[in-house]
C-alpha cells in the first residue's frame, strides 16, 4: 500500500489533515500483531494504517505534536488507536463506512468531513508483508490485480518476509526446500529445478511479469539472492491462463521490496559453520515531505564455505529502486539489481555402485579439481506503472529485462563404481559459457462493476516474453581415474582444448511467447461466485547448434498460433470464514526438447481438476486450505536413453504416453495462538505413467516424494519473556526413486530450530540451527548410478545480529 498525505482545508481554511484509504474496510474485531516504536503520533498512525489496510482520517498537525508510546501487542485497529491516543486530547470515532476519525474536540468527528476529490485515493488490500510479523498475507498479486487467498480456486502459498527472515532463507533453493508442496531437484550444474505436483516450474514471475528461466538446465542456475524481495507467492497447479504455454507445475511470483512511507535502515551481520559470513544493509523511505518519492536500497555480501573439501565461494547483491507518485492516481517505479558470484563448486555430485548400491561416501568428499570454478553475473531491470482510472478500475503495465552470464570449468567423476570393488573410473572435464537475455512485458486492466443486478469483476490483459541465448560448451573424458584417490591437481583445460579432444558445441535458443488473456467473475448469488477465463497464445521456438569448427550445423524450429487455453472455477462461501471451490484448467505446452531426428517433441496437452476448502480465520490472521487434485497429460518429453547423445551433449528426447498426477494438499499459515506463527503443509502426491511403451506403471516424477510434510513455527514468549522468540521446524519426506530407475533413495526428516532475543528495540540477536540431528541423506536430484548424487547439509549453525536504529 502506498501512503499519500494530501493537504485539506476546512471551511476556516486553517487545519491540515492526513487521509489514508486502503481497500476494503477491515472488520472491527480484526486483530493484528502491532509492533510500533515510540515516535510522533502521525507516524504511528501511518504505520498502523499501512500494516492493517485501515482507513484513518486525522489532523496531521495535531497528531505530530503528540508523542505516541511503544506498542508491541496483538490488537484490533480500534484497540491500537486507543492505546496510541491514551493521554492525548484527541478523540476517536468510527464512521458508518468503517473509517476511523481522529480529531480535536473542536473538529467535526461525525464523518461528515468534506474532502477534495483529488484526495480520495482508492487502494486495494495491503499485500506488503514487511513489518506484518505474519506468516500469511490476506491477498496476493500473482494472479494480476489483487486477490484474496479465499477467492482463488487453486492452492496458493505465500512465503512472507517474516518467515524468510526467521528461517534465514537466502536463496531460491532455500525457499523451495521450505515451501509446502515444492521440491528442489539439483541440476547437473550449480542450479536447481523447481517441481510442484511432479512437474517443473519453468517460468518465474517478477512483480507479476512472467519470463522463462528454466528453459535449459545448465544456463539458468536460479541461484538468486532473496534479500531484496518482500515475499514469494506460489500457485500450485497449472497457470496457463496468465503465463501462456507453460508447465502444469505452477507459478512463482517474486515481489520486490519498495520504499515505504517511513524511513527505515537495518544492518545485519551473520557468521556460521564452515566459515560462512554475511553482511547486509537495507535502507529506504520517502525523499520528500509529501512521501510521493520513495526509494529502497539493499546491499548484501556473503562469503560461503562448505562441508565439502575445497568448496567455497562468494556472492554479492546490489539493489536500488525508486517509486514516484506523479499524481494520487498515477505511480511509476524503477528498480535495478545486480547479483554476481564466484565459487569453486562440486559439480555433478558423486557416483554410486553400478548395481545401485550406496558407496557411503564421506560427506566431505570432493571429486573435482582445485581449479574448479564457476561464475555468475546477473543484471535485472524492473519498470512498472499503475494508473487508477476511477474508484473501480485500474490499469497496470510492467516490464522486466534480465541479462545473465554463467560460466564454469570443472572436473568430476563420470562412471558408476564397479561392483567388484575396482576403483577404476573416468574423469570428465567440462567447460561452459552461457549468456542469456530475457525480457517480459505485461499490461492489464482490471476492475469491478455491477451489471444486471450482479456484482462482477473483469480482467483483460496481454503479455510478451522472449529469451535469447548465446552459449558454448565442451567436454572430454580422461580414462584411468582412481575413485579412491582423486587427483585434485590435474592440469586445468581450456574450452578449445576440450573441444579438440572431446566434443564442443556452439548453441543458440530463441523462444518468444505472446498472449491475450481475460478473466471474468460474477457473484451469481450472495454465496456463489463463478470465475471463467481464457488465454490465446502464440509461441515461437528456434534452436541452432554447430561444432567449434563451425561444422555440423543443425537447426530446429516450432511454432504454435492462436492456441486457446480455457479456465473455469466456482467458489461457494459457506460463511464469512469458509469457502469451498472447484476449478478446471486446460494445459497446452510447446516443448523445446529435440528428438534424435532433430525435430522438436510435440506439445504437451493436459487437463487439471481441483476441489478444495479454504478458511480465513481469526479475521484473516490465519489461512487454511485443503485440496484434492488430478492432472492428466500426454506427450511430455522424456530422455531417449536408447538413442545417441546428440542433443547438446546429452540424450535426445521422445514423447511419453499418458501421465497422471493426483493427490491431496493441506496447509495452515498464520497466527494460530497469540504470538505463535505457523507455516505447515502436508502433501500426498503420486505420479505415474498410465500409458507408455517403456514406462507404463512406473513413477513419472522420480524425485517427488509420495508424502511430504513441512513445518515451521515461531513463538514469541509472553510476559517478561516477550523479548525472546523460539522457532522449530521439520522437512519430512518419504523415499524417492533414482532418475534411471535403478535404486531407491530413503526418506528422511530434517529438524531445524531458532532462538532470537531482542537486546533492545534496535538490536536483535539470533541463532539458526539446521539439521539438529545431523541426518545423513541424499538430496532429490537427477540421481543416477554414474553421477549427480549430492548430500544434504550436515548439522550447522548461523548466528546473526540485526541493528535497526530509530530514525
Amino acid at each position: 500500500m502506498t501512503l499519500f498525505i494530501h493537504p485539506l482545508r476546512q471551511a476556516m481554511g486553517l487545519a491540515t489533515f492526513g487521509f489514508l484509504l486502503a481497500g476494503p474496510v477491515q472488520a472491527e474485531q480484526t486483530h493484528y500483531r502491532i509492533d510500533l516504536p515510540a515516535q510522533p503520533l502521525d507516524q504511528s498512525i501511518n504505520a498502523l494504517a499501512r500494516q492493517t489496510g485501515s482507513r484513518i482520517l486525522f489532523n496531521t498537525d495535531a497528531a505530530h505534536a503528540v508523542q505516541a508510546p511503544t506498542l508491541h501487542q496483538q490488537l484490533s485497529v480500534e484497540q491500537a488507536l486507543r492505546h496510541l491516543l491514551a493521554g492525548s486530547h484527541l478523540s476517536l470515532t468510527q464512521a458508518a463506512d468503517g473509517q476511523y476519525l481522529i480529531a480535536l474536540p473542536s473538529e467535526p468527528s461525525n464523518g461528515a468531513l468534506e474532502l477534495d476529490a483529488s484526495s480520495v485515493i482508492g487502494r486495494q488490500p495491503v499485500t506488503t508483508t514487511e513489518g506484518s510479523h505474519s506468516y500469511t498475507s490476506g491477498a496476493v498479486t500473482l494472479g494480476k490485480g489483487v486477490q484474496t487467498l479465499k477467492d482463488i480456486p487453486q492452492s496458493v502459498t505465500v512465503m512472507t518476509r517474516q518467515q524468510m527472515d526467521d528461517q534465514n532463507t537466502q536463496t531460491i533453493s532455500d525457499l523451495v526446500n521450505r515451501t509446502p508442496g515444492l521440491t528442489a531437484s539439483r541440476s547437473p550444474g550449480s542450479g536447481l529445478f523447481i517441481y510442484s505436483r511432479g512437474f517443473s516450474i519453468d517460468t518465474l514471475q517478477y512483480d507479476g511479469v512472467p519470463i522463462p528461466r528454466n528453459t535449459y538446465s545448465l544456463g539458468s542456475y536460479l541461484t538468486e539472492d532473496l534479500s531484496f524481495y518482500d515475499r514469494v507467492e506460489v500457485l500450485r497447479g497449472p497457470a496457463a491462463l496468465l503465463q501462456g504455454g507453460d508447465s502444469p507445475g505452477g507459478a512463482m511470483n517474486l515481489v520486490r521490496k519498495r520504499g515505504q512511507d517511513k524511513a527505515v535502515v537495518s544492518l545485519t551481520g551473520k557468521a556460521g559453520s564452515w566459515d560462512r559470513y554475511g553482511l547486509q544493509l537495507d535502507a529506504g523511505g520517502p525523499l520528500n515531505a509529501e512521501g510521493t518519492l520513495r526509494t529502497r536500497t539493499v546491499v548484501s555480501q556473503n562469503d560461503n564455505g562448505s562441508f565439502i573439501d575445497y568448496v567455497r565461494g562468494w556472492n554479492q547483491t546490489v539493489y536500488a529502486a525508486v517509486d514516484y507518485d506523479f499524481t494520487p492516481d498515477f505511480t511509476m517505479g524503477l528498480g535495478v539489481a545486480n547479483q554476481k558470484g564466484q565459487a569453486r563448486p562440486a559439480m555433478l555430485g558423486l557416483p554410486r555402485y553400478a548395481d545401485g548400491g550406496n558407496p557411503d561416501w564421506s560427506r566431505s568428499t570432493y571429486v573435482g579439481a582445485d581449479w574448479n570454478r564457476a561464475n555468475n553475473d546477473q543484471t535485472s531491470v524492473f519498470l512498472d506503472a499503475s494508473y487508477r482510472l476511477n474508484d473501480d478500475w485500474r490499469l497496470k503495465a510492467a516490464g522486466v529485462y534480465m541479462s545473465e552470464h554463467n560460466g564454469a570449468t570443472y572436473q568430476a567423476l563420470w562412471d558408476a563404481l564397479p561392483a567388484n570393488g575396482s576403483t577404476n573410473n573416468t574423469y570428465i572435464d567440462w567447460s561452459t559459457d552461457f549468456t542469456t537475455h530475457s525480457k517480459g512485458l505485461d499490461l492489464y486492466l482490471d476492475g469491478q462493476f455491477t451489471g444486471f443486478g450482479f456484482e462482477q469483476t473483469f480482467l483483460l490483459g496481454a503479455n510478451y516474453s522472449r529469451i535469447n541465448t548465446d552459449d558454448r560448451w565442451a567436454r572430454a573424458p580422461t580414462f584411468g581415474a582412481d575413485s579412491s584417490n582423486v587427483d585434485h591437481h590435474r592440469p586445468m583445460p581450456d574450452i578449445y582444448g576440450l573441444a579438440s579432444r572431446g566434443r564442443g558445441e556452439l548453441t543458440e535458443y530463441q523462444i518468444t511467447q505472446k498472449g491475450l488473456y481475460s478473466r471474468w467473475s460474477v457473484n451469481l448469488t450472495e454465496p456463489l461466485k463463478l470465475i471463467v477465463g481464457a488465454r490465446t497464445s502464440w509461441y515461437d521456438y528456434s534452436y541452432a547448434s554447430q561444432s567449434f569448427a563451425r561444422t555440423g550445423y543443425s537447426e530446429s524450429t516450432t511454432s504454435s498460433n492462436g492456441k486457446v487455453s480455457p479456465y473455469a472455477g466456482l467458489v461457494y462461501a459457506l460463511n464469512k470464514q469458509w469457502s469451498v471451490y472447484t476449478s478446471y484448467t486446460d494445459v497446452f505446452q510447446p516443448q523445446s526438447a529435440r528428438t534424435s531426428s532433430g525435430s522438436v517433441v510435440e506439445p504437451i496437452i493436459g487437463s487439471n481438476y481441483e476441489l478444495g476448502l479454504k478458511g480465513e480465520l481469526f479475521d484473516g490472521a490465519l489461512n487454511t486450505s485443503v485440496a484434492l487434485f488430478r492432472y492428466d497429460q500426454e506427450h511430455h518429453a522424456v530422455l531417449d536413453r536408447s538413442g545417441p547423445m546428440d542433443c547438446n551433449g546429452w540424450y535426445c528426447s521422445k514423447a511419453s504416453g499418458k501421465v497422471r498426477s493426483q493427490g491431496l494438499e493441506a496447509q495452515v499459515s498464520g497466527e494460530v495462538l497469540s504470538g505463535l506463527q505457523v507455516m505447515a503443509g502436508y502433501v500426498y502426491n503420486t505420479t505415474r505413467y498410465l500409458e507408455d511403451a517403456n514406462y507404463k506403471d512406473k513413477v513419472y516424477s522420480t524425485w517427488t516424494p509420495k508424502h511430504q510434510f513441512k513445518l515451521w513455527a515461531d513463538y514469541t514468549l509472553p510476559g517478561n519473556w516477550s523479548r525472546t522468540s523460539v522457532g522449530l521446524g521439520t522437512t519430512a519426506v518419504t523415499g524417492t526413486t533414482s532418475y534411471d530407475h535403478v535404486f531407491d533413495l530413503p526418506g528422511y526428516a530434517i529438524w531445524d530450530a531458532r532462538v532470537a532475543y531482542k537486546v533492545s528495540d534496535e538490536v536483535t540477536v539470533a541463532a539458526n540451527l539446521n539439521n539438529l540431528l545431523d541426518k545423513k541423506y541424499y538430496q532429490p536430484a537427477y540421481n543416477t548410478i554414474d553421477y549427480n548424487n549430492y548430500y544434504g547439509d550436515p548439522r550447522n549453525v548461523m548466528f546473526s545480529v540485526k541493528y535497526t536504529p530509530e530514525l
